[in-house]
C-alpha cells in the first residue's frame, strides 16, 4: 500500500504530469533508459497473431529497427521513422506467458494510437491525468459535496470552492473535452462502455461524487471492498427510481411527518425530541431493514437517543399509538417500578414485513439520557441473540444504532464499542450506525464541539466507509441505505450513514435556539420541510398528483385521531409494555420466592475437579509450561484431598452450572489467565501458535457452551456489551472481571444508569455477575478499593426498617432489592453465590468484591463437604471456635466482611484470645442481612460490638452498615434527632399514640412538606414570630418520615406493625479501622503495614 501510495502521489504531481513522457523517452542516462525498456517488455507484451510479410532475419533486423526507434526516433533513418510513425507496423508476437497484473499493450487505445506504435508523451500524459482526475473525485469529491440542507456549512479544507479544483493541476482545455479517454478498471462510470469523452468522465463524475451523496471509502485498504462501493455508486442509473417506489417513499415520509406534527397539535408544551428536520431517518431506517430482511435478516436491535425516538417506535417498530399517547396523559403506573420519560423507553414487536412479506422483530433497547451509552449494550444483546440462534455470520440477526453528530464524535463510549466490531468474542458482524446530523449540539456550533472535519471520522479507524447524504433528497437517502444493508450482508462489516439535515425546533420543543443560532433558525424557519419538497418534486414529474399527497396525510391523520380517542380511556400507563427484553416463560409457573439447591453430588465436584486439573486427553504433544504444570498438580492434589481454594471452587461453580445446560460467559481484561495468574482455564501450547485447550470446555459430552474472553482494555464498553449480553437470556451466568475493582470507574455509567436501575425504570432484570478485585494490600490508591461504598450508597433497602421475620427472610429480601453486593471469604461462599444467581427464580445483578491475596492463601480453603448437596450460600458466617462455642465468656464480636478476617484470625491467634473475642462474617452486605445479625447479637448478649474493617471510615462498609446495625439491634429506628439520645432506654413496648399531645396530633395531620419547613414552637400560639425565633429545637417536633408514610422505601406487600413500637435497647455497634481519608489506600508500604497494625489491634483487644 506504501508504494502504491507513493505512485499515485507521483501521479497525482503536476511536476510528474509534465516530465514524465519526456523523462520516459529522452533519458538522458542510457542505462537508465535500458532498464526501464526493459521493465516495459516485462510489464506489456503484444498479441499480434503472425507476421504477414517477415520471416528469420528480415523479421529479426525489423525487430531491431523498431525497438531502436522506440529507444530514440532519431537514431533510425528518417523512412523508418516515417513508417514506424505510420501505425502500419505490428511488432512479432510474444511467446512469454501471459504474467499476473499485466495487459497487452494493444489493449489501449492511446488516443488513436493502434498496433504497436509508442504513445506520444502527451497521450501518456492525459491519460495519467484523467486516472489521477478519477481517483481525485473518488477521494475527495465528497468535500465539495452538496449535503447541506441549509447550505451554510461546508468543510474547512483547502480548495473546495468549486468541482473545478479537483482537476485545476492538470493542463486540459477545452479543446480537450471531446478527446475520447479509455477508463481504467478503477472506475464503473462507462457502464458497458469502455472509453468517454473528457466532458462526459467529469459530468458522471461530478454527479456521483459531488451532487447530494459524498462517499468516503478510499481509505479502505481492501481493493474487493473499494470496488465494490464504485460499482455501487459510479454505474450509471443506480438512482433511478420506479414511479412506485417514490410513491412508497413518499408515504413514509409522510407518516413520519405527519407523527411529529400530530404530538406538535396536541401536546404542544410537552417536551418529546421530534424529529423536525430528519424526519427521513424514519424512511431510512425502514429501508434499510427492507433489504436486510429480503437478505436473510429475521432480528434488528436499535439502540437510539432521545430524539425521533417516539417516531421510530411508532412508525417503524408499529408500536401502537395509543400506548405512545397514554404516556403523554400522566397516569398512574398498574405495575411497580419508578418508570422513566416517554423518549427513554424501548419496546419489542414481532411483525410482518408488507414489503417483503416475512416476519421480523424488532426491538428498540430502552435507554438514558447519557448520550451513547447504550451503544454496548445494544452489540452485547445483538451477540447474545446471534449465539443463541446459532448465527455464526450474523446473517439473522442484526443491530442498528442511531447517533446524534455532536455525540458521535464527542463520547468515547463511540470508539471503544467501534473497536468490539471486530474482535472474535463481541463481533456482531457488522453494524449500520445511521447519524441523525444535525450540524448542531444542544447549542454548540460543530466548530467549537469537534477537531475533525466530519462528525463520523471515528467510523474511519475501524476501515468503516462513510456515506454522507443530503435529507432532504430521499431518494439519494434510499440509495445508500440500500447500499448499507448490502455492504453488511456481504462484508459483515460496520459502515455510516450520515444524514445531513438540521433540527427545527430547539433541543426540545419548548427551548429557544435563536439565543445562540439566530442565523441559522432564520435559514431553518424559511426552510420547507423534506416532505413538500419531495411532494412537489413528484408532482412536478407527474408521479403523484397534489390531491393523492393530501390524501395520504389525512389518511395517516385520522389513524392518530382513533389512537388518540383510545388512549383517553386509558386509566393506567403499564411498564411492562415498553419491555424490550422479554423472557418468554420464565416466570410462568415458580414460586417467586423458592431458591432452587446450590449444591451438588459430591462425584459431579470430583469429576469437574480432575477436568479441571488435568492437561489435554490424548494430546501428548501438547507442550504445557512448565510452571503451569506445577499448578495443575496442585490442583489435583486438592481434588484428591476434597478441599477447593479459590480458582478451583470457581471452576466447579461454572462446570457444575455447564453440566446443567447453562452457559457461562466470562468477559474482561486478561480473564482466561487472570489478573493474578491464578485461573488460568486456557492452556497454550508452548511451541505451536494458537493453540490452546480449554478444559471446561469439556466437561461433558452433552455441555451447555463455555466462553472465556479476554477483552480490548476497555470497561465502559465490554461492561455494557456483557449487560446487553445478559438481558437476552436469563438462563445464562454472564461474568465481567474488572483488572482491579477500582477500573470499574471507568463504566460508572453503565452501573448507574443500566445495571442499578434498569428494573425500576424499565421493568428489566438481569443476572450479570460484576467480578472487582478488591483489598487494601499495599498496592498503592488505584489498586486496592473497588469503592464498594458507591455500589452499597445505590442499594435500595430501608436502613430504618426491618422487614418481618420468616423463613422466606433470606430470599425476599433479594426480591425486593434492586441488586446484591456481596463480599466473600471462602471458596464455598463464592462457589453458591455463583450458583445462587441461576437458582433464584428471579434475577438481579451481583457485585462481587473478589479477593487478592486470597487466592493462594493457605486458610482460604473450603472442603467439598460446603459445596455438596446438603449445603448453601451463607449471608453471614458465625464463628465456629472457642468463642461460639462459649458466647457468655466472650467480651467482644467483631463483625467483619472479606480478606480483613484473616488478618483478624492470625492477630487472635496470637494474642491468645481465641474464647475472648468472636469474629463474625458478613458475607452478603446488601440486602442487609437483619436477622442473622439480631441473631448474633442476641447470642452474645454482654459483648461489646464493633465493625471492623481495611477501607477507611467514610469508604468501605461502614456508612452503609452502621444503621442497618442500629435497627438490627434495635428492631426500630426513627429518622429523628431523639436516635442520638435513646442509648439510655430500656427494652419496653409502648403504645405510641398514648404520648402525643394534640398538637402533635394535629402536626402530624399535616403534609409532610408542609411539616418539614414549619418552625419549630414550644407549645404557645404558633404564629407568635417571638416564639417560633425563640427557645432550644424541640426534637419531638422534629421531622419524622415515618410517621407520615409508615411503608416509606418499604418492599411491595408488606405493611409496617401498626401502632406497637420497641424502644432502644441501648446496644450499639462501634467503628474499628482506618479514620476518613481522601485516597482510597496510602502509596507507602511501610504505612499500610502502620495503618494495618492499628486497625488488628484496636480490633483484638478487650
Amino acid at each position: 500500500m506504501h508504494r502504491a501510495h507513493t505512485a499515485f502521489s507521483l501521479a497525482l504531481s503536476p511536476m510528474a504530469h509534465k516530465n514524465f513522457a519526456t523523462w520516459l523517452l529522452k533519458s538522458s542516462s542510457s542505462q537508465q533508459m535500458a532498464k526501464v525498456t526493459a521493465a516495459a517488455a516485462v510489464r506489456t507484451y503484444n498479441s499480434a497473431a503472425a507476421e504477414p510479410f517477415a520471416n528469420g532475419s528480415t523479421a529479426s533486423y525489423v525487430e531491431e529497427m523498431y525497438n531502436a526507434w522506440l529507444r530514440d526516433p532519431t537514431s533510425v533513418h528518417t523512412s523508418w521513422d516515417a513508417y514506424f510513425r505510420s501505425n502500419s507496423y505490428v511488432s512479432p508476437p510474444n511467446l512469454a506467458p501471459v504474467q499476473a497484473n499485466t495487459l497487452p499493450l494493444t489493449s489501449f487505445n492511446f488516443g488513436g494510437a493502434v498496433g504497436g506504435a509508442a504513445p506520444d508523451s502527451k497521450t501518456i500524459d492525459d491519460h495519467l491525468a484523467v486516472q489521477a482526475i478519477i481517483r481525485s473525485y473518488q477521494i475527495r469529491g465528497h468535500n465539495i459535496a452538496h449535503l447541506d440542507p441549509l447550505e451554510i456549512n461546508t468543510p474547512e479544507l483547502p480548495g473546495n470552492s468549486s468541482t473545478k479544483s479537483i482537476y485545476a493541476n492538470f493542463s486540459f482545455g477545452e479543446q480537450d473535452m471531446d478527446r475520447q479517454f479509455k477508463l481504467p478498471s478503477t472506475t464503473f462510470i462507462g457502464g458497458d462502455e469502455a472509453s468517454l469523452p473528457l466532458k462526459e468522465i467529469l459530468n458522471r463524475l461530478e454527479n456521483v461524487y459531488c451532487n447530494k451523496i459524498g462517499v468516503e471509502f478510499m481509505f479502505i485498504n481492501s481493493l474487493e471492498q473499494c470496488n465494490w462501493i464504485r460499482k455501487r455508486f459510479e454505474t450509471p442509473g443506480v438512482l433511478n427510481f420506479s414511479p412506485e417506489e417514490k410513491r412508497l417513499i413518499l408515504a413514509r415520509l409522510t407518516r413520519a411527518t405527519g407523527f411529529e406534527a400530530f404530538l406538535a397539535k396536541k401536546y404542544s408544551s410537552e417536551k418529546r425530541f421530534g424529529l423536525e428536520g430528519c424526519e427521513i431517518m424514519i424512511p431510512a431506517l425502514k429501508e434499510i431493514i427492507d433489504v436486510s430482511t429480503e437478505l436473510g435478516v429475521e432480528s434488528v436491535i436499535m439502540g437510539m437517543p432521545h430524539r425521533g425516538r417516539l417516531n421510530t417506535l411508532a412508525n417503524v417498530c408499529r408500536k401502537p399509538l395509543n400506548q405512545i399517547f397514554t404516556q403523554f396523559a400522566g397516569l398512574e403506573a398498574a405495575d411497580d417500578g419508578s418508570g422513566d420519560v416517554k423518549y427513554h423507553l424501548g419496546t419489542y414487536i414481532e411483525r410482518l414485513n408488507r414489503v417483503t412479506n416475512k416476519n421480523i422483530r424488532l426491538a428498540v433497547v430502552a435507554n438514558p439520557s447519557h448520550l451513547e451509552a447504550v451503544d454496548p449494550v445494544v452489540q452485547g444483546k445483538t451477540r447474545a441473540e446471534q449465539f443463541y440462534r446459532g448465527d455464526q455470520e450474523g446473517k439473522k440477526v442484526m443491530s442498528i444504532l442511531i447517533h446524534g453528530d455532536a455525540a458521535f464524535c464527542g463520547q468515547g463510549v463511540v470508539y471503544e464499542t467501534m473497536h468490539l466490531s471486530d474482535l472474535p468474542d463481541y463481533t456482531t458482524h457488522g453494524t449500520i450506525h445511521v447519524v441523525a446530523n444535525n450540524q448542531i449540539g444542544f447549542t454548540t456550533d460543530p466548530r467549537f464541539s469537534r477537531s475533525s472535519p466530519y462528525c463520523t471520522d471515528v467510523a474511519r479507524v475501524v476501515n468503516a466507509p462513510i456515506f454522507h447524504v443530503n435529507a432532504d433528497d430521499p431518494e439519494a437517502v434510499m440509495h445508500v441505505c440500500k447500499v448499507a444493508a448490502e455492504w453488511r450482508a456481504t462484508f459483515h462489516k460496520d459502515c455510516v450513514i450520515d444524514l445531513v439535515g438540521y433540527r427545527r425546533n430547539g433541543h426540545n420543543e419548548i427551548d429557544e435556539p435563536m439565543f445562540t443560532q439566530p442565523l441559522m433558525y432564520q435559514k431553518i424557519r424559511k426552510h420547507k420541510n423534506c416532505l413538500d419538497l419531495y411532494a412537489d418534486k413528484l408532482i412536478a414529474e407527474g408521479t403523484v398528483t397534489g390531491e393523492e399527497v393530501k390524501s395520504v396525510a389525512a389518511k395517516y391523520e385520522n389513524i392518530c385521531e382513533e389512537a388518540f380517542a383510545l388512549a383517553k380511556t386509558e386509566t393506567h400507563v403499564k411498564y411492562k409494555d415498553w419491555l424490550d427484553s422479554p423472557w418468554s416463560g420464565f416466570f410462568e409457573g415458580k414460586d417467586p420466592l423458592k431458591v432452587a439447591p446450590t449444591g451438588v453430588k459430591e462425584e459431579t465436584l470430583i469429576h469437574i475437579g480432575n477436568r479441571f486439573s488435568s492437561p489435554p486427553p490424548n494430546a501428548a504433544e501438547f507442550v504445557i509450561h512448565k510452571g503451569l504444570l506445577r499448578v495443575l498438580a496442585a490442583r489435583k492434589a486438592m481434588v484428591d484431598e476434597k478441599v477447593a481454594d479459590w480458582a478451583l471452587g470457581e471452576a466447579m461453580a461454572f462446570g457444575s452450572l455447564l453440566k446443567e445446560g447453562i452457559h457461562v460467559r466470562l468477559s474482561g481484561q486478561d480473564v482466561e489467565r487472570g489478573t493474578f495468574s491464578h485461573r488460568h482455564h486456557v492452556l497454550h501450547h508452548q511451541l505451536v501458535d494458537k493453540a490452546t485447550y480449554n478444559s471446561l470446555q469439556h466437561m461433558y459430552p452433552d455441555q451447555a457452551p463455555y466462553s472465556v474472553s479476554n477483552s480490548s482494555l476497555s470497561e465502559y464498553a465490554v461492561l455494557g456489551f456483557e449487560h446487553g449480553y445478559s438481558m437476552t437470556n436469563p438462563n445464562a451466568l454472564v461474568l465481567w472481571e474488572a483488572q482491579f475493582g477500582d477500573f470499574s470507574n471507568t463504566a460508572q455509567s453503565i452501573i448507574d444508569q443500566f445495571i442499578s436501575s434498569g428494573q425500576s425504570k424499565w421493568v428489566r432484570q438481569s443476572g450479570l455477575v460484576m467480578l472487582l478485585p478488591h483489598g487494601m494490600e499495599g498496592m498503592g490508591p488505584e489498586h486496592s478499593s473497588c469503592r464498594v461504598e458507591r455500589f452499597l450508597q445505590m442499594s435500595s433497602d430501608d436502613p430504618d426498617y426491618f422487614p418481618p421475620e420468616s423463613d422466606e427472610f433470606g430470599v425476599r429480601q433479594l426480591h425486593d432489592i434492586n441488586w446484591i453486593v456481596a463480599n466473600c471469604s471462602t471458596p464455598a461462599n463464592y462457589y453458591h453465590i455463583l450458583r445462587r444467581q441461576i437458582a433464584l427464580p428471579f434475577r438481579k445483578p451481583l457485585i462481587l468484591c473478589t479477593p487478592k491475596s486470597l487466592l493462594r492463601h493457605p486458610e482460604a480453603k473450603s472442603p467439598f463437604s460446603e459445596m455438596s448437596e446438603g449445603s448453601e450460600f451463607q449471608r453471614i458466617i458465625p464463628d465456629n471456635g472457642p468463642a461460639g462455642q462459649n458466647p457468655s465468656n466472650v467480651k467482644k464480636v467483631v463483625f467483619c466482611s472479606g480478606r480483613v478476617y484473616y488478618d483478624l484470625t492470625k492477630t487472635r491467634r496470637e494474642k491468645q484470645l481465641e474464647g475472648e473475642i468472636a469474629i463474625v462474617r458478613v458475607e452478603q452486605i446488601s440486602p442487609f442481612p437483619f436477622d442473622l445479625v439480631k441473631e448474633q447479637a442476641n447470642l452474645y448478649k454482654n459483648a461489646e460490638l464493633v465493625w471492623a474493617q481495611e477501607e477507611h471510615k467514610n469508604q468501605g462498609s461502614w456508612t452503609y452498615v452502621q444503621p442497618r446495625f442500629l435497627t438490627a439491634l434495635n428492631h426500630s429506628r426513627d429518622v429523628s434527632q431523639s436516635d442520638e439520645q435513646s442509648s439510655t432506654n430500656t427494652t419496653t413496648t409502648t403504645d405510641h399514640t398514648n404520648h402525643e399531645s394534640d398538637t402533635d396530633s394535629d402536626s402530624k395531620s399535616k403534609p409532610w412538606l408542609s411539616r418539614m419547613f414549619a418552625a419549630p414552637n414550644s407549645g404557645g400560639d404558633p404564629k407568635d414570630p417571638a416564639q417560633n425565633l425563640g427557645g432550644d429545637f424541640n426534637a419531638a417536633k422534629h421531622f419524622d418520615l415515618k410517621n407520615v408514610r409508615h411503608d416509606f422505601n418499604r418492599p411491595a406487600g408488606i405493611a409496617a406493625a401498626p401502632g406497637a413500637r420497641i424502644a432502644k435497647t441501648g446496644r450499639k455497634i462501634s467503628y474499628v479501622g482506618r479514620a476518613c481519608g481522601a485516597s482510597t489506600a496510602t502509596g507507602s508500604k511501610a504505612q499500610h503495614i502502620r495503618e494495618l497494625n492499628a486497625l488488628l489491634n484496636d480490633a483484638i483487644s478487650t
